[in-house]
């Protein structure tokens, strides 16, 4: 496609006279383009210039711009050193002509526009970086470097940041570097000379771009965006640069570092750079507090700039003031801070499409999004036009009709309408921009006489030490008062609130959290008010408010195939940092435990589900550290000797069904398969090596870390107790559960699951596991083996109270054990309680009345068993559950009063335990 079937549209001449000698400066130009010529030359004083001095170049380029401009490109690769200043002032003439009839003609888009002006200036100053850099080589003072390394800047790289970063650069842009060199390259006693030639390099290449000569400049070149630009060299050592971020650092470096990226010279040591400098840049937690700062900051440039008016068009800044450029920035690279550590999809550099991702994760409307992306365009093509006039790095409108008429028609545009359509953009962006920035202040009444004691101690807190918190809490008390007014006991609510904020050890993160999104509040107390354990969780572990608006809370439940490659894809983010991997899987886990627990709580998910869930994510942590373990052991012992192992799931969690504070049954099974020592820097024997895996893999589950520990294991149902090694053999394995196991083992081993591992021994495990369970029985033998651990169990665990749901004749443990005799009995290797329960009537052994009561019972203790460990974690204290525990209780189990839930559970257990005594007695079951 021809250069003038593209043009879309045409300027027009503000001064015709000056018009018609552009146009007759380019002869052989017919036609629209002709018609281009003469706008564009008839409006711009600065391209009147360029084309008068490219008329010999032009009629060629627009036929086919984008081949000019990459031959331009080769041209310029070719030219001597020496030359080199000259080329590169001649290469900005045509690039900035071209790009500007281009986009005046609408046949490139913006990004186009942006893109090929921002490839310019890459290639000017990576040939700009090879030239000085190449005289020092050449000069011997880059201390080991050879003319081989000039293409990579021997060891130097210039970060493009802002718009050049983003490959934005707008028409008249200076650019914005920030100039870096790899000191591991050198040895210690070649630092100083390295880096004295580097600083030299830096700023010869700066006036090589920078420098106005009789040919013009090449780009206005800024190097004050490096770290402690008043004290440091224009050119850093990289370590010296990252120690600087991790200590010093502040919100506006963050996000000018989300448009950074490497542009000349050695492009793989920035690339590390950036890299290493991924977690000072992307917080792992939604970072809310990053609105205030870019709020600062935009207050700090409007004060500084004289830019706080209202808007008036004329000297309007349309990058700068109000509902302008950098505005949509603000916004978008704001929301980007907040999510984009937890989120690598939202680093996007450029400000478009970053707008269209953070609306595809509900981080920002959709609508939003796409009117600030539409104004955002038209804005830089404004922008654009006002630089065109004179070339002048400036943003701002004209201030007389006279100037505001060239704009318009560069634009093609009649005046009047352009003033309306600019006035309406920048109304339209500012109000949209400033309500997310500055929210107004919540002045809720507080309906509700409080304990003036608690109001009075919160200033005492840790989470209020900070002016920033005190003053951010300020906003919010009001409307967190009102929210403790409308609770059904709000003194309750308030003591139980109290209690949250006098556990939470800081406080500006979450509270700026709580005021960009207010129904967070709502959960707050919801929480705090009906679950006082979840309330804790949630004071020493603020950061998992996070999943409530970072992700999709509210979906369907996932899943634990999902889980565990969700999980593996998080994980993979923290490179080979072994203990950042646990802390990292840790807060993982307690975000998803804790949207299970809110799911509860409010009534999404059934007990039950929520049962499963817990399972599911137990699950999930196991598969997904036990390669991780295994891998960071092996760095040191070598590989695993033979097959591998296997890590199985005993008790609830084998069978699928855990609660908010389970802990997890596990079982280490391993087949060396005759090897008898890895290989490795420290070789160990294989049974050694199994038994310090296997530790290492609980320390990684339990052991205390930033996050706290993800589940308490115990590992007491493996082949002789805590008699027997912590990992066991397969063989071993076969012929204990073949020759020597206890009934009650077997009964465990009906609800075994292998949960990770070698996939081959997974199935040979769970193929002998129904072998030996699918044997016949003894059933006298059995039943008076259960009888007997019923004893023993009554004797040992008497229940706590009538609450207990647990323990105690009839419930959940008792109901649990006859299930697991009735699979046994039945030589079916179910896991689930109920079909246990069923297999038993299958074969006689309970009658379908008795089967009935045994399930009714365990669903109801189950039920309060769950709600118990969500609300407090231990078995329910009437008294000290409050109105929302008491609530939420009721509705689960479907009582109308606790003292009516609790007789119902003493009937059930009753019930049950006739049921269970009957089955297990000589006389009765088979026995009849």
């Amino acid at each position: 496609m021809n250069f003038t079937t593209r043009i879309t549209r045409l300027p027009h001449a503000f001064d015709p006279d000056r018009g018609v000698e552009a146009r007759e400066a380019v002869p052989d130009l017919k036609g629209d383009e002709a018609k281009l010529v003469e706008g564009a030359g008839g409006s711009s004083p600065f391209l009147k210039s360029l084309i008068e001095k490219e008329r010999d170049w032009l009629p060629g380029a627009i036929e086919d711009p984008e081949t000019a401009v990459s031959d331009l490109f080769e041209v310029l690769k070719e030219v001597a050193p020496d030359k080199l200043p000259s080329a590169l002032r001649m290469g900005k003439r045509r690039v900035a002509l071209i790009s500007a009839l281009a986009d005046l003609a609408g046949a490139w888009e913006l990004e186009k526009v942006t893109g090929t002006l921002t490839d310019f200036a890459d290639l000017a100053s990576q040939l700009a970086m090879q030239a000085t850099i190449g005289n020092e080589i050449r000069r011997g003072k880059l201390p080991g470097a050879t003319e081989d390394d000039i293409p990579t800047g021997g060891g130097m790289v210039t970060l493009a940041m802002g718009k050049m970063g983003a490959h934005e650069l707008n028409y008249s842009s200076d650019i914005d570097l920030i100039c870096l060199f790899d000191e591991t390259r050198f040895a210690p006693d070649d630092y100083h000379d390295a880096r004295a030639s580097f600083i030299r390099a830096t700023r010869r290449m700066a006036a090589m771009l920078n420098d106005i000569t009789g040919e013009g400049y090449v780009f206005r070149t800024d190097l004050r965006l490096r770290p402690d630009p008043g004290v440091t060299p224009v050119c850093m050592a990289m370590e010296a640069a990252e120690r600087y971020y991790e200590s010093l650092g502040r919100t506006w470096e963050r996000a000018a570092y989300i448009k950074a990226r490497p542009s000349a010279g050695d492009l793989a040591a920035g690339q590390r750079f950036l890299d290493a400098l991924t977690p000072f840049v992307w917080r792992k937690h939604l970072d809310f507090a990053a609105i205030q700062d870019a709020h600062d900051m935009r207050l700090r440039i409007r004060e500084h700039k004289g830019l706080g008016g209202e808007i008036s068009l004329a000297g309007h800044n349309m990058k700068l003031g109000r509902g302008g450029i950098r505005e949509i920035e603000f916004f978008t690279q704001t929301r980007q801070l907040i999510a984009g550590g937890r989120d690598p999809y939202l680093r996007d550099r450029h400000t478009v499409p970053a707008l269209r991702k953070l609306a595809s994760k509900g981080w920002v409307p959709q609508e939003a999004a796409e009117t600030l992306a539409d104004h955002y365009r038209f804005h830089r093509e404004v922008e654009h036009r006002i630089q065109m006039v004179n070339d002048a790095q400036t943003h701002q409108l004209p201030k007389s009709d006279e100037g505001m008429q060239r704009i318009a028609c560069l634009m093609g545009r009649d005046l009047g309408g352009l003033q309306d359509e600019l006035r309406d953009r920048l109304s339209e962006v500012h109000t949209l921009t400033e309500g997310f920035f500055a929210p107004e202040e919540r002045g809720a009444i507080e309906t509700h006489a409080f304990d003036e004691d608690i109001l009075r101690r919160w200033q005492t807190y840790p989470a209020l030490r900070s002016e920033r918190a005190v003053e951010i809490f300020k906003r919010l008390r009001p409307e967190i008062l009102k929210r403790l007014s409308n609770s059904a006991r709000p003194d309750e609510a308030l003591v139980a609130l109290d209690g949250f904020l006098k556990g939470l050890p800081a406080g500006v993160q979450l509270f700026s959290m709580f005021e960009a999104n207010p129904q967070l509040v709502d959960l707050l107390i919801d929480v705090v008010g009906t679950a006082p354990e979840l309330a804790r969780h949630l004071s020493r572990n603020s950061g998992v408010f996070d999943a409530v608006i970072g992700g999709a809370f509210f979906s369907d439940w996932p899943g634990t195939d999902a889980l565990v490659a969700e999980l593996a894809d998080v994980l993979a983010r923290e490179g080979d940092d072994y203990e950042s991997k646990l802390d990292t899987a840790r807060r993982w886990a307690k975000e998803w435990h804790f949207r299970i627990g809110v799911h509860h709580l409010r009534g999404l998910i059934s007990a039950e589900q929520a049962g499963a869930q817990y399972a599911d994510l137990a699950n999930a942590c196991v598969t997904g550290l036990w390669p991780v373990v295994g891998a960071n052991f092996a760095l040191k012992h070598g590989p695993a000797p033979g097959r591998g192992a296997i890590v199985l799931g005993m008790g609830s969690l084998g069978a699928g069904r855990l609660n908010a504070a389970s802990d997890l049954d596990l079982i280490v099974i391993y087949d060396a398969d005759g090897v008898d020592f890895s290989e490795g820097r420290r070789p160990l024997a294989a049974r050694a090596y199994y038994a310090r895996l296997t530790q290492a893999m609980v320390t990684a589950l339990s052991a205390p870390m930033a996050q706290g520990r993800l589940y308490e294991v115990d590992m007491r149902l493996r082949p002789s107790g805590t008699q027997g090694p912590v990992a066991t053999s397969v063989a071993s394995f076969r012929n204990y559960q073949a020759n020597e196991a206890w009934t009650w083992e077997h009964l465990a081993l009906t609800r075994a699951r292998a949960i990770a591992g070698e996939a081959t021994l997974m199935a040979e495990v769970e193929e002998f596991r129904v072998e030996i369970l699918s044997k016949p029985r003894d059933q006298g033998a059995l039943c008076a083996d259960v009888q007997e651990m019923r004893a023993r169990i009554a004797a040992a665990k008497p229940p706590k109270s009538g609450w207990d749901a647990k323990i105690g004749a009839g419930r959940m443990q008792d109901v649990e054990l006859v299930s697991q005799t009735g699979a046994l009995m039945a030589a079916q290797p179910k896991r689930g309680v109920i079909e246990g329960i069923q297999a038993g009537v299958v074969i006689g052994w309970l009658d379908a009345a008795g089967a009935t009561a045994l399930c009714e019972a365990y669903g109801l203790f189950w039920k309060v068993q769950v709600a118990s460990k969500l609300l407090t974690g231990e078995a329910i204290d009437p008294a000290a559950i409050g109105a929302g525990g008491e609530a939420f209780l009721l509705r689960e189990t479907g009582a109308e009063s606790l003292e009516g839930l609790e007789r119902q559970m003493q009937e059930c257990a009753t019930h049950a335990a006739q049921v269970i005594d009957h089955a297990l007695s000589t006389d009765g079951g088979l026995g009849d």
